[in-house]
């Protein structure tokens, strides 16, 4: 399920509008901390930290014996993985992956986000030593992400995504410092509700950054929602000062893809387009029903790269 494009992708590239996307302007990465808790995951996964753990090493044990039967048993039928260069559903994955070479992946920070009893978000770091179609490919460090779902009692690879992580750049001097953009609200009209339909719930996300409205977007994202960009790992409270310090007034959003988990669980990708000098963005933002209320729990953002050359 690490496409070889991860790798690739991996190799080459970087929400970061958090949960929803800014780009890489977040300031200062909060480690999943969540110094808020009034809403917790509906209920604890039943897959262990270290049986997903074991599962997605699986996946790389199967990726290094070049075994795309076991590797393709792993993953779910609707199963998509994220690179900077394309979006790649299971045959695409398992067709690319016969072109790649890898002798050693070593993984480090893991950590599972429990999403409910049949869904787990697993992210980690990984280091490669591997070849595609004869080539080196860069060897990273990337911060990986993977969700698994239990399906008629077996648990599958539904999602996996990687960003090359990269050192954040030091701030401008202070004197040079804009101060980040004030919330705004209009207290006679009602902030919208995200519901099932996850793109339409990361177009409202979008919508409130545009606007400055930094409070409606906070209250998109689930107390414990993480966001991976290729400088660090934020909190719920790192995303929303990343997207404040972000001009998103020219964004656009396109090439829309999502996939229903089950009724309480949806993921949404696209591609996010900013002004150059910036690069554009892949971001991907997984959605969960809490007590009702659907609710941002995760998101990653990794830079657009050229498709590999035949």
């Amino acid at each position: 399920m690490k496409n070889m494009k991860k790798f690739l992708v991996l190799f080459s590239l970087l929400i970061t509008a958090a949960a929803c996307a800014a780009p890489p302007t977040n300031t200062g990465p909060a480690p999943y901390a969540n110094a808020n808790t009034a809403t917790e995951p509906k209920s604890t996964a039943t897959l262990s930290e270290a049986d997903a753990i074991a599962k997605e090493k699986g996946t790389w044990d199967a990726i290094k014996k070049e075994d795309m039967a076991a590797l393709a048993d792993m993953l779910a039928s609707d199963y998509i993985e994220v690179h900077g260069e394309g979006v790649y559903d299971k045959n695409g994955i398992v067709t690319y992956l016969k072109d790649l070479k890898l002798s050693d992946a070593t993984f480090s920070d893991w950590k599972t986000l429990p999403i409910d009893k049949d869904v787990v978000i697993l992210t980690y770091n990984v280091n490669l030593k591997a070849t595609h179609k004869g080539q080196a490919v860069p060897p990273g460090p990337y911060r990986a992400s993977s969700a698994w779902i239990n399906r008629d009692g077996k648990w599958l690879a539904i999602y996996y995504q990687e960003t090359l992580a990269k050192a954040a750049p030091p701030p401008p001097p202070a004197s040079r410092m804009s101060p980040p953009a004030k919330a705004t609200a209009s207290p006679t009209s009602r902030m919208a509700e995200a519901g099932s339909d996850p793109a339409t719930n990361e177009k409202l996300v979008w919508d409130a950054i545009k606007n400055k409205n930094y409070d409606a977007f906070a209250a998109f994202l689930a107390p414990e929602a993480i966001e991976i960009e290729a400088d660090a790992v934020y909190d719920k409270a790192g995303s929303v000062k990343g997207v404040s310090m972000f001009d998103a007034s020219k964004v656009e959003l396109s090439d829309w893809k999502t996939v229903k988990f089950d009724n309480d669980t949806a993921l949404v990708t696209y591609m996010v387009k900013m002004p150059p000098p910036q690069a554009a963005e892949r971001h991907s933002t997984i959605w969960a029903s809490r007590a009702g209320k659907w609710l941002a729990v995760f998101h990653q953002g990794t830079p657009v790269t050229p498709a590999q050359k035949k």
